[in-house]
């Protein structure tokens, strides 16, 4: 995205929760997440982000310790193949993190939109 089109796009929030020490989920968790969803593999969902392997593997680990049940369960490959799914829990998590997503973005919109009207103009972005 180019600085001329940052600028002229709406604003957004990029939501963060955190909820002691170090457990927190955020956009690349819910993505991650979404994505292993819709592949059915981590290493695809990685892939797909720009992510290593060992990376998306360690913070579905850190998501599957976090809550009272796996949000991802994986079975390994072999002549059959792998692949992880999204559990109950998980879709409840990750469904349950867009809509709070969904009704910041809601309430903020218009601070948002005062905000932005507030920004200085950049002539030719620069």
């Amino acid at each position: 995205m180019t600085p001329e089109t940052e600028r002229t796009s709406a604003p957004r929030i990029r939501l963060r929760i955190h909820f002691s020490g170090a457990e927190m989920i955020g956009p690349g968790k819910a993505e991650l997440l979404e994505r292993i969803g819709r592949t059915g593999s981590i290493a695809a969902a990685g892939r797909e982000m720009g992510m290593s392997y060992k990376r998306a593997w360690m913070l579905i680990e850190t998501l599957n310790g976090m809550f009272h049940a796996p949000v991802v369960e994986s079975t390994r490959g072999g002549p059959g193949g792998g692949g992880a799914v999204l559990t109950a829990t998980g879709q409840q998590v990750l469904g349950l993190y867009r809509q709070i997503e969904a009704q910041a973005a809601g309430s903020a919109a218009v601070a948002l939109t005062e905000m932005q009207a507030l920004l200085r103009d950049i002539p030719d972005g620069k």
